[in-house]
């Protein structure tokens, strides 16, 4: 994984939603999208937070329910991202450090410009390059 950069293995670009969107139909977008997580984004565009098919088996799991509520109330907010500049072997140990499964990439000017997941980490090492399921962040 020597030299290879994030941004050549990435998911972009990434689904990304309001603080304030309805988590039940944040839900139904990435049932409908085929994606596990989404960008939660405050009013100018930056990076706020992440909702990922994980935090809603958790809610499930927990007897919650979603009706009427923001993803806000649910999303991570102690964030783990990296740059597409770097090497994919340092976010693969971030995400094991961290126990994640998806990592915002970020840009200084540009915010978000892609997601890293590890259906992406293993599309790269099995030499498919691209995931044959979108997995968009």
């Amino acid at each position: 994984m020597d030299d290879v950069f994030v941004g050549r293995i990435m998911s972009s670009p990434v689904t990304t939603v309001p603080a304030d969107a309805n988590a039940q139909a944040v839900a139904k977008r990435m049932l409908d999208e085929t994606i596990s997580s989404v960008v939660v984004v405050n009013a100018d565009g930056g990076l706020s937070g992440i909702l990922t098919s994980t935090d809603f088996v958790e809610i499930a799991a927990e007897g919650g329910d979603t009706t009427g509520l923001a993803v806000s109330e649910f999303m991570t907010t102690d964030l783990v991202t990296v740059t597409a500049n770097d090497a994919v072997e340092t976010a693969a140990g971030l995400m094991l450090e961290a126990g994640v499964h998806h990592l915002p990439v970020v840009d200084e000017t540009e915010g978000v410009v892609g997601m890293l997941t590890t259906t992406d980490m293993t599309a790269y090492v099995s030499g498919i390059e691209e995931p044959t399921a979108p997995v968009l962040g």
